[in-house]
């Protein structure tokens, strides 16, 4: 009778943490595809957020605050035999080439198998070049064949970024491209490339991080969702990235989501380096209303934002010398991995956009036009900052694709869309 009082007891508790994870799922809004695990072989060994910790996440703070300097490795983790670490130059043409073929071939695709990013040498060169980047924290991971020959199997990347968490600011890094060649993911490479950026972070007395993922892991401070704005309706359902609605016919759908040629909005110019203290100004005042927030100096405000051919888009209104509003958007294409004609998928994806002598809209309509014009196929944005509220107006489309935001080794609670103020990439 006592084991089946205890069974029982058991039974109940597993229900209870089930209903309460339910809550959280529906609270963060999870796809139905993300399902939390009853256990995480890496990251239970890791200063995270848990689905465990059942109660409200109150705290703010490290969650391990007793590491120091002096105990940080100095040497690197073991790797497999015939694997060895790699830092990638990205001034070295041979290193970033390299990098770019190895990232086309292996890194995120979409569920069906038919996308897959395809992050160019310029855009690899521009995010991994952030002022104060160190070499050292683009770590690959080599494989020396039979041959003699060695090729890149694994990456990872930090870059430093400045961020405000409920009011306390953070400087920490952002961790990006995680990436293992299918064939070598049985020698679990990813949680020694995870374990081994740690170490080289912790080396300059850092010890926090930010980074997101398409997949639920423990536990996100944040849950965010694509949302699409057609540019070339015809591609988009050739390469079937998009379906007709049953009462839509094509004629009506392409004068559906036609844009006028010219802009509208007057004082409107490329971003210039001239506008780097004002922008600088417009960016803090407006981000300054997110709970979780994105800081860039001047420095990194000219990094991100001046324009460049094929990578990054930036104009601002100017009215009487004073710079009024701001929007920017980058060119991250994938490529089309199942069809005949068409092999590149060219997205422009949402930066940063601040709206005050324009509505939000107005403002988010010029983008558009101004990504057709450039010969962009869609516009993508996360339904994060203010952007949601224009989406429906906009003839956005809430995609599959969602993005988790998560802190590492930092508590904090969870925070809705609307008050997230940065963008990763």
């Amino acid at each position: 009778m006592q084991k089946e009082h205890s069974e029982d007891k058991d039974n109940q508790q597993k229900d209870d943490d089930a209903n309460e994870i339910n809550d959280l799922a529906s609270a963060l809004q999870f796809k139905k595809s993300d399902i939390i695990k009853d256990h995480y072989k890496f990251w239970d060994t890791q200063p995270v957020l848990s689905f465990k910790d059942k109660t409200k996440i109150e705290k703010i703070g490290p969650i391990d605050n007793k590491t120091k300097l002096e105990d940080v490795k100095v040497e690197p983790y073991n790797l497999p035999k015939n694997f060895s670490w790699y830092d990638i130059d990205i001034f070295n043409s041979k290193d970033i080439k390299m990098l770019y073929e190895f990232l086309r071939d292996n890194y995120v695709e979409d569920d069906e198998g038919m996308f897959r990013f395809d992050y160019s040498e310029e855009f690899l060169k521009w995010h991994l070049s952030a002022p104060g980047f160190l070499k050292q924290w683009h770590v690959g991971v080599l494989h020396k064949s039979d041959d003699g020959t060695s090729r890149l199997v694994g990456f990872i990347s930090g870059i430093p970024i400045h961020i405000t968490v409920h009011g306390n600011q953070l400087s920490l890094v952002e961790i990006n491209f995680l990436c293992v060649n299918s064939k070598f993911r049985s020698k679990r490479l990813a949680p020694v490339l995870i374990k081994e950026i740690t170490r080289r972070v912790n080396l300059q007395n850092i010890w926090q991080a930010v980074y997101t993922s398409g997949t639920l892991l423990p536990r996100p401070i944040a849950a965010t969702n694509y949302y699409h704005r057609n540019l070339n309706l015809q591609k988009l359902l050739d390469i079937r990235f998009t379906y007709l609605r049953p009462q839509l016919n094509l004629a009506r759908a392409k004068k559906l989501y036609s844009l006028p040629k010219e802009v509208s909005i007057n004082g409107l110019r490329k971003f210039e380096t001239k506008d780097v203290p004002q922008v600088y100004e417009l960016l803090e005042k407006h981000l300054s209303k997110y709970k979780i927030r994105a800081h860039y100096s001047k420095e990194e405000i000219e990094h991100w934002f001046t324009p460049k051919d094929n990578l990054v888009y930036s104009y601002v209104v100017e009215t009487n010398g004073v710079v009024t509003d701001f929007f920017s958007f980058y060119l991250l294409p994938s490529s089309i991995l199942k069809h005949d004609v068409h092999k590149m998928l060219y997205a422009a994806y949402s930066f940063f956009n601040v709206a005050n002598s324009v509505s939000l809209k107005d403002l988010l309509k010029t983008a558009l036009i101004v990504a057709k014009n450039e010969g962009f196929d869609v516009f993508n944005a996360l339904d994060i900052m203010d952007n949601e509220s224009v989406f429906s107006n906009l003839l956005f489309s809430k995609g599959d694709g969602s993005l988790k935001y998560y802190l590492y080794n930092y508590s904090a609670p969870e925070v809705k869309q609307d008050e997230l103020g940065i963008v990763l990439m």
